[in-house]
């Protein structure tokens, strides 16, 4: 079977020090949950409740505000202890409620009772997403009203644009094993979630989008999918870093779709069938909690998450309830063998760094990886110059020329505009992916700086 990839750049990445692929391990319940207010893209959603009253497993207790927010629902039930508020990345400050474990749980360790979705119009399936505060469970969190929202406009009735639905099962990245393990252990929620989000967006076929060294993988899910009406597939790409993101992803998917037409176009076949038009892309995580708002009615209360990293004891992949402050997750893998120099939610290759370390920082919808690193993973603090190797050119999968860039932020002091621009223009084109920080010989923060750059510029 042939593997589709991006044409140019990227890395085979590993890490010894991330999880291994192993069964997922139960986290403790935690006694105080810190559920924030903003674990979506767009604006902090309204509080619903004051301290001292008392939340159900489930509730509503944050609606949604505009474009890019979300609903937020109390993972545990207890008391509202206080509010609470934390300094975030980009000079953002998030806002949350502290609950104190108690009470009884209405779905934990109760028999499922499944709703049927079947008879539901793609509105009605949408309006359940919504409500259950679904977001895309990677990346900034864009809410999946949002992708509605696009999806809705009015089209064209005589010429509709075909759409597919892919499902990213990528492991590019070792730090992506908690995705892994979800497919592995709940493969049929992830094909049924992807059934009706394709429902939802009147997706005209599925595509599973699976990395070659986990055609297993693929194998099974594209068995369980048969079983629905919607048109399946299985397209094996490369294990290259950083294929999954959306731009590389998408153009292994063109040069699928291009390689298909001609071989059905040599038999004879009808060619418009093969047409992929519109492609929405989706991870597991998030098919997995579709399937849970529909099935079970239920928002997204916790999610898989690869806990490692050189500071680590104990690395494993946990389901951790949301809310969950990081300090208790690296408890119950052991603590730390040593001072962290440095805490990520996320890849060390393109997550988030917790600001000062704060153990106290929650898990939320987005947390797919937390990270603890020792100065030898990190490099210390040493910072050392360029040396004009070039190998960060050669792994840029944009084309970009990252040292280039980089000394011209950094120290070209006396910019004119036209030459500012011009730096600006190149640095957003960076889609922060760290393939050009991990071969830099001089451990120069590189991706950092471009980004950095266009924060400034704004």
């Amino acid at each position: 079977m042939k593997v589709y990839a991006f044409p140019h750049g990227g890395i085979h990445f590993t890490d010894p020090t991330a999880p291994p692929r192993k069964e997922s391990v139960v986290a403790f319940l935690p006694v105080l949950s810190v559920i924030p207010l903003i674990q979506h893209a767009g604006a902090k959603a309204l509080p619903l409740v004051l301290a001292g009253a008392s939340v159900r497993e489930g509730m509503l207790i944050g609606r949604a505000q505009g474009r890019g927010s979300a609903h937020i629902h109390a993972a545990v039930p207890g008391q509202v202890v206080r509010m609470v508020s934390w300094e975030m990345a980009k000079g953002v400050t998030n806002e949350g409620f502290i609950i104190r474990l108690g009470g009884s749980f209405e779905q934990l360790g109760k028999p499922e009772e499944r709703f049927s979705w079947e008879g539901l119009a793609p509105r009605e399936i949408q309006q359940r997403i919504i409500h259950c505060g679904i977001v895309e469970m990677e990346g900034s969190g864009r809410p999946l009203e949002d992708l509605f929202a696009s999806l809705n406009k009015p089209r064209e009735p005589e010429t509709p644009e075909p759409l597919t639905l892919v499902v990213r099962c990528v492991f590019d990245d070792p730090w992506l094993v908690a995705d892994y393990v979800l497919c592995r252990e709940r493969a049929a929620a992830v094909v049924e979630g992807s059934i009706i989000l394709g429902r939802a967006c009147m997706a005209s076929r599925i595509i599973y989008a699976v990395s070659a060294r986990e055609k297993d993988l693929g194998t099974m899910l594209l068995a369980e999918a048969q079983s629905y009406a919607i048109p399946a597939s299985l397209v094996l790409v490369s294990s290259r870093y950083p294929q999954r993101n959306a731009r590389e992803l998408e153009l292994a998917l063109r040069s699928y779709e291009k390689h298909e037409i001609q071989e059905k176009g040599e038999k004879g076949e009808n060619l418009e069938r093969l047409a992929l038009g519109s492609l929405v892309i989706q991870g597991p995580a998030t098919l997995a909690a579709v399937r849970d708002a529909l099935v079970l009615q239920r928002p997204i209360l916790d999610r898989y998450v690869a806990v490692g990293g050189s500071a680590v004891k104990k690395p494993q992949v946990m389901k951790v309830r949301i809310g969950t402050r990081i300090g208790d997750i690296f408890a119950e893998c052991g603590g730390f063998t040593g001072e962290p120099q440095k805490i990520i939610l996320g890849s060390p290759l393109s997550g988030r760094r917790v600001f000062e370390k704060n153990l106290d920082e929650p898990v939320i919808k987005t947390s797919y990886a937390l990270g603890a690193l020792l100065a030898k993973q990190t490099g210390g603090r040493v910072i050392r110059n360029c040396i004009g190797c070039g190998e960060c050119r050669a792994v840029c999968p944009v084309g970009l020329d990252p040292e280039a860039l980089f000394k011209g932020i950094v120290f070209c002091k006396e910019k004119t505009k036209e030459t500012h621009k011009e730096i600006i223009e190149k640095a957003v084109e960076c889609h922060g992916c760290g393939c050009c920080d991990l071969v830099c010989p001089s451990r120069l923060s590189l991706s950092t700086a471009f980004v950095n750059a266009v924060l400034e510029d704004q």
